[in-house]
């Protein structure tokens, strides 16, 4: 009996048997077996080929986004320079039109781009070139202004600070906290203790005292501001004049003894003295005046108008 071999069954499902010679023809997404020895060499060249193409795109993104010497020379350092000149000149009330979003991807990018060291040495060139016209200024002031002047320039230098530590805060991570180990707004105060306060302390001492000396000479708040900014600036200054640092910094002086005690007393009482010499004069502390109190002589109005 003969026996009858089942046929394969194709991919459409047809049973027949093949014949002599015969194979089966592909179809459908079948293939072939010529087709299927060259598909993994057609595959790896295709692979090739994207990954090439892929690395050219990448090399070309990346020469596009590369910052040169002159890039940052012509472009990008001039944009910080000219922030800096708004920032630095600027009053603490001020509000300055500046993109802090543009200059601070201005100093991301430069950093990203190995341009940390040539940027820090820009912005301490331009720091220290403000500082020095800024204490030739105040050399040049009148003694009458002279106080008041220096007292209004490191407001505004230490407010500055404010917003230009943050711009430089990418830099100051990566590079001076990194590699110089170092603190940027500790490098940008110590320029002003170095180039403007210690070129005028000699003399903005004396010209304190003297204020000291005479009530109001200076508005109390400008006095304060001074003498608490040059002990920030350097402790060591208190010891020049420590009566007068002691009036703002606490605890600066050792405590009272009690032989000291008639001696505080009597200078608190030619402070008095010279407050009623003055035109200061103590007032009616036993009640509030009334309006129908109110003195019209000149002297009381001037007194008034002083606040007291």
């Amino acid at each position: 009996m003969d026996e009858t071999l089942e046929a394969p069954e194709d991919l459409n499902h047809n049973s027949r048997a093949a014949g002599p010679g015969q194979c089966k023809q592909p179809g459908h997404g079948s293939l072939s077996m010529s087709d299927k020895a060259q598909s993994p060499a057609k595959a790896d060249g295709h692979e090739q080929k994207n990954i090439a193409a892929d690395t050219v795109k990448s090399a070309s993104k990346f020469l596009m986004n590369v910052i040169t010497v002159e890039d940052y020379r012509t472009i990008y350092w001039p944009k910080l320079d000219k922030a800096l000149d708004k920032l630095l000149v600027q009053s603490p009330r001020d509000y300055i039109p500046i993109s802090y979003e543009q200059i601070y991807s201005c100093v991301y990018k430069c950093v990203c781009q190995q341009h940390s060291e040539r940027m820090h040495s820009d912005l301490i060139a331009k720091i220290s070139l403000h500082l020095n016209n800024l204490s030739e200024e105040l050399q040049g002031s009148s003694e009458e202004s002279y106080v008041e002047n220096f007292g209004a320039a490191m407001v505004r230098y230490m407010g500055a600070l404010h917003s230009i530590v943050p711009l430089f805060i990418y830099m100051n991570k990566v590079y001076m906290e990194n590699k110089l180990n170092r603190d940027l707004k500790e490098e940008l105060v110590a320029l002003y203790s170095n180039l403007v306060a210690a070129k005028h302390i000699n003399r903005l001492l004396p010209r304190l005292l003297e204020a000291q000396a005479v009530p109001f000479a200076v508005p109390p708040s400008t006095m304060a501001s001074i003498v608490k900014g040059l002990y920030s600036l350097r402790p060591e200054w208190a010891h020049c004049a420590p009566h007068l640092f002691a009036t703002f910094i606490p605890n600066l002086l050792p405590p009272v003894l009690q032989d000291h005690v008639q001696q505080y007393a009597l200078l608190d009482q030619h402070l008095q003295q010279d407050l009623l010499i003055n035109g200061f004069g103590r007032g009616d502390q036993s009640r509030k005046r009334s309006g129908d109190d109110i003195i019209t002589d000149s002297s009381a109005e001037e007194s008034s108008n002083c606040g007291i």
